[in-house]
């Protein structure tokens, strides 16, 4: 699996952001990435250095609209922790 295929985006929350003080940076991952693949992903898209990746698996929402009922799809996402030293992700530079 490509990098590209393990980390498909970003996410951008009020909580998500405050852990950017922390080094630690959120992404929806694929579903079938384990922790130790995610870490190389980010490692190699960005150029980082990893220290821990904690990694949960989101259920989806019941959703209706009008009679119908429907389900969006489970997620997960990982929350990545950067080591001391390690230089930030340019993408959210402008986000803090």
């Amino acid at each position: 699996m490509a990098a590209q295929d393990i980390v498909i985006k970003p996410i951008i929350t009020e909580k998500s952001m405050d852990g950017l003080q922390q080094n630690k940076y959120t992404f929806k991952v694929a579903k079938s990435a384990n922790k130790i693949e995610i870490a190389k992903a980010v490692e190699e898209l960005f150029g980082v250095q990893v220290a821990s990746v904690n990694t949960m698996n989101v259920r989806g929402r019941s959703k209706r609209v009008g009679m119908y009922t429907g389900k969006t799809p489970d997620w997960k996402k990982a929350i990545v922790t950067l080591k001391d030293g390690s230089k930030t992700i340019e993408f959210f530079d402008g986000l803090i």
